[in-house]
């Protein structure tokens, strides 16, 4: 039997993933390994779905977690464990019920027959965060299948009544005093089974597309913000009830500006005759660059204001500020006649000591006044 792998490579997880994240790449692996979705080997695709499975029910519970944190595999001897390897796709649905519920997932028919939720990602720039944008994605998804319109059955081909559950799409277990209800393995809860296959789903009554469509991200949105847009799913069973497209908001770093919620902040060098004389310098702003005032006596750290240059709040629209720190420029090398009007000020400086340096001295000069 081969060893486990780390449940947190199976998620594809840093060891302090938060329980969202947990959730969610559970949610997209699960998506990945569903049957309907599978490509090329189904039992590999069964193992990793199970695989994933198991990761989820330990990740996903807090004591099991920190077991597992501390003691790996062993540690989960006694837990309480489930195993996977020997359920169905349609336990293990059940089991997860929360988790696949808003996806369309289900151990035979569907109650709503909703089809299945998708989710991508698109990737903004700050610029586009403040206007709002129409992004253009292109993704692929399980469609019905053009040829039979869903139905899995050739053309002209009827379906028949599933001889294993007389139509109904259900069958019985038996465990000892106990009677399970489970989809009908054989008709897959359809209550139908297909006599003559499309040729060109092979009766699956799916097939995978390329999907182009034109996608609105409003203004101010977030990191990890999630833009659903309803009916770009796949479709369900009987092709009535689509589910939704889920998209993932990621933002790109600006070169020269950094988000604090709705407000802007960038950092802008000034000269040191710049910050004791004041005057004007430009400064990024997301619709180019903006000429500021700098007062005279600035500080190193100094913070300036620019009302409402900032993002738009998602709530109420109105913008936040941007805020430029500035900080101060000393020269590495100067000319002779730098050098001497310098040190002309500094003689200037000794007999006109500043009123925050005169306090620093006395209180340097107290301190130290006791000292032998």
């Amino acid at each position: 039997m081969s060893e486990k792998r780390d449940y947190y490579e199976v998620l594809g997880l840093e060891r302090d993933a938060s329980p969202d994240q947990i959730k969610r790449a559970y949610r997209k692996g699960a998506l990945k390994y569903h049957p309907d979705n599978i490509q090329g080997d189904k039992a590999e695709g069964e193992r990793k779905f199970k695989e994933l499975a198991e990761a989820y029910e330990v990740l996903s519970d807090p004591v099991k977690r920190q077991r597992y944190d501390r003691y790996g595999h062993e540690g989960l001897r006694g837990a309480g464990m489930h195993d996977f390897s020997s359920m169905g796709f349609g336990d293990i649905f059940s089991m997860f019920e929360d988790i696949f519920s808003g996806m369309g997932f289900s151990a035979g028919r569907t109650r709503t027959d909703r089809g299945l939720d998708l989710e991508t990602e698109v990737e903004l720039t700050l610029e586009q965060v403040a206007t709002g944008v129409d992004h253009t994605l292109e993704f692929e998804r399980m469609d019905l299948c053009e040829e039979c319109g869903g139905s899995g059955s050739k053309r002209g081909s009827p379906q028949r009544k599933c001889t294993a559950c007389g139509g109904y799409g259900r069958s019985e277990q038996f465990l000892g005093p106990f009677v399970r209800v489970v989809a009908c393995p054989r008709c897959g809860g359809k209550g139908t089974t297909i006599a003559d296959p499309c040729p060109k789903c092979r009766g699956g009554g799916k097939r995978r597309k390329t999907r182009i469509l034109a996608v609105h991200i409003p203004s101010g949105v977030r990191e990890g913000q999630v833009v659903r847009v309803r009916g770009e799913g796949e479709p369900g069973e009987s092709g009535t009830r689509r589910g939704d497209l889920h998209v993932y908001v990621r933002i790109r770093p600006h070169p020269m500006l950094t988000r604090h919620g709705d407000d802007l902040i960038c950092q802008v060098p000034l000269s040191f005759t710049q910050a004791a004389l004041g005057g004007k310098t430009r400064v990024p702003t997301l619709t180019g660059t903006e000429e500021i005032d700098i007062p005279p006596g600035t500080q190193n750290a100094d913070v300036l204001p620019m009302k409402q240059r900032g993002l738009p709040s998602t709530r109420t629209g109105r913008k936040g500020h941007q805020f430029v720190q500035v900080f101060i420029e000393v020269p590495k090398k100067l000319t002779a006649r730098q050098r001497e009007l310098l040190k002309d000020y500094a003689k200037t400086e000794e007999k006109h000591v500043t009123p925050q340096r005169k306090s620093f001295f006395e209180k340097l000069k107290a301190c130290f006044s006791s000292d032998p």
